[in-house]
């Protein structure tokens, strides 16, 4: 049998249908589904997207069979619409589109009116009695094939269109505003002109021969599924490189032949809110590239989306044409049970459709569509969660940039740089170098924007006192990146551009010096940097929920969000906990739906107040009895910090970690600041320089931290553990239910864990003892290193849980640094070596088979072991789904990402019954 390459569609039936999207694309399924429920749509048929993928594997080449099944299908095509492809008396055209199975809007190529040369447009001309039009089509052809096909671009130096800058030209010579109002004979000339300017940049004839038109266009289309914006849109939006598009061959139908013709684009909600509304635009005489290319102002599709009297909306013009794409919308909305984002043309008073497809959507519009369908029983609690990206919360809890003044910034070039959009938002503040002077002017009311080569948990006040954080070097878990999602702080890290001299306070970009002061605005959702003040909006979801009006608000937008979470926590089983050092990030947390805190992270504790100096104290001391007595001036203080989150907890888990970073992180490396610690400290400068180099590390990140700072400084861990458990029991004491979880990192060996689970246990027992009350604890781990994982049989003997460092765990199994990573992770994007930064999505492969690894052996040393995860993974939805589908009891990212972690495990649980079932 022959393998059907070609699928038609037209005279209310077709070979396909809106199932078969992976085949025929979007485009084609939905017009193959439209076709069968007796919707207008112009006749045509569908290469498949299996050609695609041969097209690329065969040197550009197709398979034997192809030719033949677009012959018999064009002469279907011929048959249904009485007119022959070439005919110069009756010619048939054409438009030539692309449609993946995924939504890719204006990435790939078209190309319209194909089928018209020098013999076919006179019959075109003589066939309407109209000249202008049959001219308006040859020119918008030539030009548009010239572009698609033969490859004539825009200039690189000034991006002109060769096209548009000839067509302009004669715009003004003629002094109109419009193609509209140019008459046929200046069309003519465009012909000649543009067929010119092929020959002379080209070197080649514009070709006279459809048939050679019509292979060229097909295979410009294949050929666009790789070209840059198509690439970079799939890299965006998480779509497949291998998922190739198909080919749409349709008949044309004319919206330019006339004041009783048209074209628009419509979505059967409003796409912006979400509401139950016809939402478009139309134009007058047009073809559909005109309603999108600017050049005219598309008119509103009803008199409910005028904001000008002056305008006529199509309602008004023509009422029939309107009340019938009414009716269309109701039934596509009623048909596919969701959005649609609608295409049409009116050729001479007659509708036809052209397009449908699930709509894109605001998080605001994402959220009410699904809640108001659900109320309206057209689909499922279940249906509305897998309808909602979980990425889109971060719209709904973050400010954003007003989007006007944003596209006015662009437009007056204010754009500076881009870098990793790290932490999502806007935030407008005067930049600064250092976290000192961000907390100083921060303390004098002024917005700061704090920018850094790359920050340390040094800089963390200054990063609390920012209105958002960007740095030069790091990746997407940098400690910038961590920290400020775990702050809620706006972030762009790995802004290469960036060249920063602390010491004159500017950076530069090119040729353009910002200095300390000047405004910077940032937008951590694009990854934008501009010079100057954005204005920003509020999120109306997030200031209900911080501000605790949740049971009074009478925010629609809140509203749906909690019904849907709701739902979403009815569905899950995965556990979600956050990671946060402090009460007031905890509460936050809360707020937004934590279970539990994942990650505690007590060196951001020693920061605080006066308490870095004891660290430091304890750093520079010679001996124990040294080490104990600065340590017991952080016990306190520390014990404080504890008792603060396990209040606020009120009886749900608390995983704390015990100290984890290198001690040379607490120490300064300017000239001047070690003088000036030497000096506080009443240490010869010399004494801390030889202590600093004496701390230096080639491989920090492998080198002395984790438990083996422990190991070597018992009296670290046992000064935490007392901590953590004096916390514990004075708290159980004022009545509240304390459940602490203490973590050892960085264990690759049981008897690492051994070592320090002994010191833990005896300062517990101690306390418990002293303080006559008993806490139930755990001791665990972090599995942060491969011989981690493949030991967690002999670990799990002594843990009694497991907690996934997934950080650490991608840097040791990659052997890659993450703050070193953004150097070359670009170009490995770029050349698809990897499909994503490890660092923001789980390696389900290399690390998540690691991961794998461990919980089989830790569970089958103890079958109820509890597991989870606490790297920035934890919030990212596939990664999610990784972490259900293996077994983990939950996981624990930053606050501000708790809620798509709630949305993410739920999609996850309905993705596992479904396949189930």
């Amino acid at each position: 049998m022959v393998h059907q390459y070609v699928y038609f569609f037209g005279d209310g039936k077709a070979d396909g249908n809106a199932q078969m999207k992976g085949l025929l694309g979007g485009k084609g399924a939905n017009l193959a589904e439209m076709t069968n429920l007796g919707i207008p749509v112009p006749p045509g048929f569908t290469i498949t997207t299996e050609i695609c993928g041969y097209y690329y594997e065969n040197n550009l080449q197709y398979p034997p069979d192809l030719k033949a099944q677009v012959d018999d299908a064009l002469r279907r095509l011929e048959s249904l619409m009485g007119r022959k492809f070439g005919d110069p008396e009756a010619p048939l055209l054409v438009s030539v589109r692309s449609g993946a199975a995924s939504s890719m809007p204006g990435m790939m190529d078209t190309v319209l009116n194909l089928g018209l040369n020098d013999q076919t447009v006179l019959g075109l001309m003589k066939e309407t009695q109209d000249e202008r039009f049959a001219y308006d089509c040859y020119r918008r052809f030539v030009a548009m094939y010239g572009d698609v096909v033969l490859g004539l671009k825009p200039a690189q130096k000034d991006q002109t269109d060769p096209f548009e800058h000839i067509l302009e030209e004669m715009r003004k010579r003629r002094n109109v505003h419009f193609d509209s109002e140019l008459p046929a004979s200046d069309l003519k000339e465009l012909v000649e002109r543009y067929k010119t300017l092929i020959r002379a940049h080209m070197d080649v004839m514009f070709p006279q021969d459809p048939m050679e038109q019509l292979w060229g266009a097909i295979g410009a289309v294949f050929g666009s599924w790789n070209n840059p914006r198509a690439i970079a849109y799939r890299e965006l939006n998480n779509i497949p490189a291998d998922m190739g598009t198909a080919v749409n061959i349709q008949a044309m139908v004319f919206g330019n032949m006339g004041e009783d013709c048209g074209t628009g684009v419509g979505f059967t909600r409003n796409p912006a809110t979400g509401e139950n509304v016809f939402y478009g635009e139309y134009l007058i005489n047009a073809q559909g590239e005109d309603v999108v290319a600017g050049i005219r102002t598309p008119q509103p599709i009803n008199k409910a989306q005028k904001t000008d009297p002056n305008t006529l909306s199509l309602e008004e013009t023509m009422p029939e044409i309107y009340q019938q794409l009414e009716e269309v919308r109701r039934r596509l909305g009623r048909h596919y049970r969701d959005m649609q984002d609608i295409e049409f043309t009116i050729q001479k008073g007659k509708l036809w459709m052209l397009q449908t497809r699930t709509g894109k959507r605001t998080a605001f519009a994402s959220f009410k569509i699904a809640v108001d369908m659900v109320r309206a029983n057209i689909i499922t609690k279940e249906e509305a969660l897998m309808r909602v990206d979980p990425d889109q919360l971060n719209q709904l809890l973050r400010p954003v940039f007003d989007p006007k003044a944003k596209e006015a910034a662009v437009k007056s070039k204010a754009l500076l740089a881009k870098g990793l959009n790290a932490g999502p938002g806007a935030a407008t503040g005067r930049v600064v170098f250092s976290a000192p002077d961000a907390e100083q002017w921060a303390a004098k009311g002024e917005k700061i924007i704090l920018v850094r080569v790359e920050t340390s948990p040094e800089d963390i006040r200054g990063m609390h006192a920012s209105q958002g954080i960007l740095t030069a070097r790091g990746g997407m878990t940098s400690h910038a990146a961590l920290v400020g999602r775990q702050m809620g702080k706006v972030c762009v890290v790995g802004c290469n551009a960036l060249e920063i001299e602390y010491r004159t306070h500017r950076m530069t970009v090119g040729d353009r010096i910002i200095r300390e002061g000047d405004w910077l605005s940032l937008d951590g959702t694009t990854g934008e940097v501009f010079v100057g003040q954005i204005p920003t909006q509020p999120s109306e979801v997030l200031s209900v929920i911080l501000e605790g009006k949740g049971a009074t608000s009478d925010s629609q937008v809140y509203q749906d969000y909690m019904e849907l979470l709701g739902w979403a926590d009815e569905c899950r089983t995965l556990g979600v906990w956050t990671n946060a050092d402090q009460p007031n990030q905890v509460e936050m947390a809360l707020a937004f739906g934590a279970e539990g805190i994942g990650l505690t992270r007590t060196e951001h504790m020693f920061f605080e107040g006066d308490r870095i100096d004891a660290v430091r104290e304890m750093i520079l001391s010679d001996d124990v009895e040294g080490r104990k007595r600065a340590l017991a001036k952080l016990l306190p203080m520390q014990k404080e910090d504890f008792k603060g989150i396990f209040r606020v907890m009120q009886g749900k888990p608390v995983t704390i970690r015990t100290l984890d970073p290198p001690l040379h992180e607490f120490l300064p490396h300017e000239e001047k600041d070690i003088e000036k610690l030497a000096h506080d400290m009443w240490v010869p400068v010399e004494r801390l320089q030889a202590k600093i180099e004496s701390l230096h590390e080639v491989n920090p990140m492998l080198g002395h931290r984790g438990c083996r700072l422990g190991i070597v400084f018992p009296e670290i861990t046992e000064m935490q553990a007392q901590a953590i458990m004096e916390a514990a029991c004075e708290v159980k004491k004022e009545g509240i239910d304390v459940h602490p979880e203490i973590m050892i990192p960085l264990v690759g060996h049981v008897a690492e864990l051994k070592n320090q689970r002994a010191v833990v246990d005896a300062a517990a027992q101690e306390v418990m003892k002293r303080y006559e009350i008993q806490v139930p604890y755990r001791v665990g781990t972090m599995i942060e290193v491969p011989r981690g994982a493949l030991t967690a049989d002999a670990i799990a003997e002594v843990a009694e849980f497991f907690s996934f460092g997934t950080n650490d765990l991608t840097q040791t199994v990659f052997g890659i640094s993450r703050d070193d990573a953004g150097r070359f992770l670009s170009d490995y994007l770029g050349a698809r070596i990897w499909e994503s930064d490890p660092f923001e999505k789980l390696d389900q492969v290399g690390v998540g088979g690691l991961m794998e690894i461990a919980v089989q052996k830790g569970r089958s040393t103890k079958p109820d072991l509890k597991i989870g995860i606490c790297g920035e993974h934890g919030g990212e939805p596939s990664s999610v789904d990784f972490c259900h589908r293996i077994g983990l009891n939950y996981v624990s990212c930053s606050p501000y990402r708790v809620p798509v972690a709630r949305l993410a495990a739920a999609q996850a649980a309905i993705r596992q019954k479904n396949a189930k079932s």
